[in-house]
């Protein structure tokens, strides 16, 4: 597998501040990920050995989260070329479509953007993920609620090593992509009971 990119958390994001963030893939296989008989309760081991996928025998990604300290490897990643990812603080602007139907059942204005807002299409520590086709919640092994960390964008392309053969799948020449270019929302186990305890829910 190739890293495809990698930060640490910053200190004020709740749960998860102060974490470092690795995600993997593997150059030859593109898909998104949509696994068989995966409930919203993951079953055990579940982080050891991912379900098969319906096109493939087990998972081709892998997603790392840690708090030890590491230092950096000698060798760079022989696939992509490096980027700097530069982060700045914002205000997520959420949106409450059909305020009708979710305020319905009485529930106050607040607490519907809570349960119901979806935020910004863009990439992302932290705010609100914007939900294109509708949230989704998964419990770990461990019995906690996987909880949001970050977002991908659609379409997210990733410069490639002129060498490098191009990505089955791909939706940008010269460059990789994660899951088939869907929009991607990362959310993990705030127990932080396995270093592969997060999981890329996958929609377009």
């Amino acid at each position: 597998m190739i890293l495809f990119f990698q930060f640490d958390i910053p200190a004020d994001i709740a749960v998860f501040g102060g974490d470092h963030l690795l995600v993997f893939q593997c150059p030859t296989h593109n898909d998104a990920v949509v696994a068989k008989g995966v409930s919203d309760q993951l079953p055990p081991r579940f982080w050891d050995t991912p379900p098969p996928l319906y096109t493939a025998p087990g998972a081709f990604w892998r997603i790392m989260l840690h708090r030890d300290h590491t230092s950096p490897t000698p060798d760079p990643d022989e696939y992509l070329r490096p980027r700097r990812l530069d982060f700045r603080p914002a205000t997520e602007q959420v949106t409450l479509w059909w305020p009708g139907e979710a305020l319905s059942d009485g529930q106050d204005l607040d607490s519907a953007f809570t349960d119901h807002g979806i935020g910004l299409p863009e990439f992302k520590i932290g705010g609100v993920p914007s939900w294109i086709q509708g949230r989704e919640s998964y419990t770990c092994p461990c019995g906690d609620n996987l909880v949001y960390v970050c977002q991908i964008p659609t379409d997210t392309g990733f410069d490639k090593h002129h060498h490098r053969p191009e990505q089955p799948d791909t939706f940008r020449f010269g460059q990789y992509g994660l899951f088939l270019g869907n929009e991607t929302y990362v959310l993990a186990c705030p127990a932080h009971c396995h270093p592969a305890a997060a999981w890329p829910v996958n929609q377009n």
